[in-house]
């Protein structure tokens, strides 16, 4: 399955529903920031290693995956409704990191080198 025949399918669960009246850039933009909330939530409070394990769990695990693909969802529908291609837009962007962010600078450091004039 593709990226585009994921946006068909999220699409055409819309039409049938009638939903499209409601998916407006700004609503989708909330929906998403939302789904976002509820994965984050799933994390909330885990120490570095129990959230390196979450996907131990069989019951959280599924909690993950749910929120997860509703973050998915409402991405991937968002940027279909403002005709954003997801594949060309990450892979702009991902050039554009690899040109702010060279390994020779970069490599093992979760600071802002270019905030501390390096």
């Amino acid at each position: 399955m593709t990226i585009r025949s994921l946006q068909q399918e999220l699409a055409g669960f819309a039409a049938e529903r009638d939903w499209e009246q409601f998916h407006t850039p700004k609503n989708l933009a909330m929906a998403l920031s939302g789904e976002a909330g509820e994965l984050l939530e799933l994390f909330q409070w885990l120490t570095p290693e129990q959230s390196s394990a979450v996907m131990a769990d069989p019951q959280r695990a599924q909690r993950v995956r749910e929120e997860l693909a509703d973050v998915l969802a409402y991405l991937l529908r968002l940027a279909d409704v403002l005709g954003i291609d997801p594949e060309q837009a990450l892979t702009e962007k991902i050039a554009s990191n690899r040109a702010k962010y060279p390994v020779h600078l970069a490599r093992g450091r979760a600071d802002k080198y270019t905030e501390l004039g390096g």
